[in-house]
């Protein structure tokens, strides 16, 4: 429809119908046995919202939406079709690691990738619309989203927010859009906005005290990515910011993201997020909290009825013009005009191509891809790779489960999924399984979906389990041992005070310890743990994270040798969780510690190191890179010039086998003059060597990457001296210097 169309359209509509389309119903509203009277009508829904609605979230399968959208368009009275929306994270059937491991594989472009199988999938299912990327920046692993965000650096979260928006959408034409009525793409929601990831204590949904230079310099970086890639769609969050709830939070959504970064795509609420407006304290009442929303540029409510019984008043009243609501009435209708819904409202919804792109091997092999080059090797003493499979024992409560995949994997099937079992048995093991343990939480608790995770003790059965894995171990040669997370400790609603794992598991492992040496831990996991006792009692730790479908496959392939590890941590292990949040990028402090410095009177714990376990960056292979010394092309930028230099290093592969490895650029700026971050990631990239193979990677410094808000509250570079560091992990000191004047 030419926008001329949708204009007019506009123009049509009653008020009633306008706040229709800013009203988002669950999918539970429109299945066939849903009741307005019944339990399930928990917000008070009314057959006129039904009527009226102009989106609804978690309903899928082809069939089933191109009837609900048919029978929808019938009755509304200018047959305006619905939006359908779905938390598709990392995967829709064919599931991906989840996104902290795809940050650990530091390579987007497997990413954009993943996130096309999923666009193709799911939108052949009938959903057009994904709650997706989070770029929300995460520096506490208690706070159980974590998994849902590619780790601890702006500039990391930002080179994957945008892979994972042009993957879902395409990349965007001379006309500043994706083409979004293009076969298999669907429109991307970036979340949670803003500041999400600064929970306080770790503590879903809970207060974030961000000062604005720390928000701008550090948490903004990734959400204007992907707004800049061209995301159709943006979501609030559920924190305060400056001690204003994210829903209502004028400074957010219209001076910074409409007014500073010129979004004009829409803005929808979290599950009843303006709602919650109440709950915060700083509405009265729904109606409060809608007049506050509105105001903010909020587009749409999701899950509640304060837009839709409360907005028609508030224009009656003159609290609220109803031009507000035309501009985010328009901004819906533009958004399903740019999906081609006006002239296909089932876009690409077909069930003959539901059976056979779900899962097809296609899409099984890039989850495969993903999944390898996710993991990440933290030690090994030598003992890997398994050159012979035969002598070794596979022991875990995960050694045959398909709940490999990571908690917002909603429309995931375990049946789907290739255990490690499985994946080793391909590649040839004849060896023996034992569990060990029930695969159990220590502390009951219900899952997304309402699965729950937590089984009751049963001695009997439990010294039954744990004798068969050790009278397995004392046979084998070594152990593959498969322990971890449930995937359903981590996601939303599910932080974590302690970074342990189930204690029936860190028994499993003293125990096989105790008659075997030699053991591989595999770690599952959906974020940073303490891992001190786990890798002290292991020959080797790889975590492997929730890798998704084809999990089994992919370890299969790393633990062999057909493929070198080749992940880094995008997120650093903690010695403890008394030091978290801790990152490598902190700022220096009056009395910065340096490891080794006697001087008790320094920014220090008196009973822990201040440095991680494992920093980010980090991460073994099975050959060996030598990275040169770091080589400028110069030593001057100039201030508003333009110009360039190139840092570069010459990798070579020492080792005997060919491998990845991931050479990374971070950035000093020695004097400042707001306090700086010790380094800060600035490019990386991963290439593949042969043995003996040696390849030059050259980095370009531009001078708006040296920029920060400065003292006067401005966003620019300063002149100066600067460190450019160059090698595989946070923690190296490969430098040379150079000076902005």
């Amino acid at each position: 429809m030419v926008q001329s169309g949708i204009i007019r359209l506009l123009e049509e509509m009653t008020l009633k119908e306008k706040i229709g389309q800013l009203q988002q119903l669950p999918g539970s509203c429109f299945e066939e046995d849903f009741v307005l009277t019944g339990p399930e009508n928990f917000m008070n829904f009314t057959e006129e919202d039904l009527i009226l609605a102009g989106s609804v979230l978690s309903i899928t399968g082809a069939g089933k939406l191109k009837g609900i959208q048919k029978r929808f368009m019938e009755k509304h009275p200018h047959h305006i079709p619905l939006i359908f929306m779905a938390d598709v994270i990392n995967g829709y059937k064919t599931i991906f690691p989840i996104p902290l491991g795809q940050g650990a594989g530091f390579n987007p472009a497997l990413t954009e990738a993943g996130a096309r199988v999923a666009a193709r999938e799911a939108s052949a299912a009938g959903i057009q619309l994904f709650f997706s990327p989070m770029a929300d920046l995460v520096r506490d692993p208690r706070w159980g989203r974590v998994m849902e965000s590619t780790g601890e650096d702006p500039y990391l979260n930002s080179v994957f927010a945008r892979a994972s928006v042009e993957g879902y959408q395409g990349k965007k034409g001379r006309d500043g859009r994706a083409d979004l009525k293009r076969k298999g793409s669907v429109a991307a929601c970036v979340k949670h906005f803003a500041g999400y990831g600064a929970a306080m204590a770790g503590r879903d949904y809970n207060t974030v005290e961000l000062s604005e230079r720390t928000l701008r310099d550090e948490y903004l970086p990734a959400y204007q990515a992907a707004v800049e890639a061209g995301v159709e769609t943006v979501m609030t969050s559920f924190n305060l910011m400056n001690r204003i709830p994210a829903s209502g939070n004028a400074h957010l959504m219209r001076e910074i993201l409409r007014e500073e970064w010129g979004f004009d795509g829409v803005l929808i609420s979290d599950w009843a997020a303006i709602g919650e407006m109440v709950n915060h304290r700083v509405a009265e009442n729904e109606k409060e909290a809608a007049f506050l929303a509105i105001r903010a540029g909020v587009d749409i409510d999701m899950c509640t009825r304060c837009y839709a019984g409360n907005l028609e008043s508030l224009i009656e009243e003159g609290r609220v013009p109803e031009s507000l609501v035309d501009e985010a009435v328009l901004r819906v209708l533009n958004l399903k005009n740019r999906l081609g819904l006006f002239e296909d409202p089932y876009k690409d919804a077909d069930e003959e191509e539901e059976k056979t792109i779900l899962l097809c091997e296609e899409n099984r092999a890039e989850a495969r891809k993903a999944a390898s080059e996710s993991f990440v090797l933290l030690k090994n003493e030598g003992i890997l790779p398994l050159e012979d499979l035969e002598d070794a024992a596979l022991i875990g409560p995960f050694a045959d489960s398909g709940m490999i995949y990571g908690a917002w994997s909603i429309f995931a099937e375990k049946e789907d999924s290739v255990t490690i079992e499985e994946g080793l048995r391909k590649a040839g093991w004849k060896g023996r399984m034992a569990a060990g343990c029930v695969l159990s939480t220590d502390y009951p608790k219900v899952g997304m979906g309402g699965a729950q995770c937590f089984v009751e003790k049963d001695e009997a059965r439990d010294e039954k389990l744990l004798n068969g894995a050790l009278k397995l171990a004392k046979k084998a040669g070594k152990v593959i041992l498969t322990i971890g997370e449930l995937n359903i400790m981590t996601g939303e609603a599910s932080s974590r005070g302690m970074l342990d794992i189930p204690s029936m598991q860190m028994k499993l492992l003293r125990k096989v310890a105790e008659v075997n040496p030699n053991i591989i831990t595999l770690l599952f996991t959906g974020r940073p743990l303490d891992l001190r006792e786990i890798a002290a009692l292991s020959k080797a730790v790889l975590v492997v994270w929730q890798p998704g479908t084809e999990g089994g496959n992919a370890v299969s392939d790393v633990l062999t040798g057909k493929e070198s590890p080749s992940g880094k941590l995008p997120m650093s292990f903690p010695y403890c969780v008394g030091q978290v949040p801790v990152f490598y990028n902190e700022m220096s402090t009056g009395r910065h510690y340096e490891p080794g410095n006697p001087d008790q009177f320094v920014s220090r714990y008196a009973d822990i190191p201040n440095a991680p376990l494992y920093p980010f960056g980090f991460g073994l292979s099975y050959s060996k890179f030598e990275i040169s010394e770091v080589s400028l092309s110069g030593d001057t930028l100039h201030l508003g010039a333009g110009d360039v230099l190139q840092a570069s290093v010459t990798v070579r592969n020492t080792g005997s086998r060919e491998a990845k490895e991931v050479v990374q650029m971070y950035l000093r700026d020695d004097v400042s003059s707001t306090a700086r971050p010790v380094r800060e990631l600035k490019g990386f990239e991963k290439i593949s060597l042969k043995p003996g193979e040696e390849r030059k990677v050259s980095f370009t410094i531009r001078e708006e990457m040296l920029a920060f808000t400065g003292s006067d509250d401005r966003r620019r570079a300063e002149k100066g001296s600067f460190t450019v560091y160059v090698g595989n992990s946070s923690e190296t000191e490969n430098s040379a210097g150079f000076i902005l004047s």
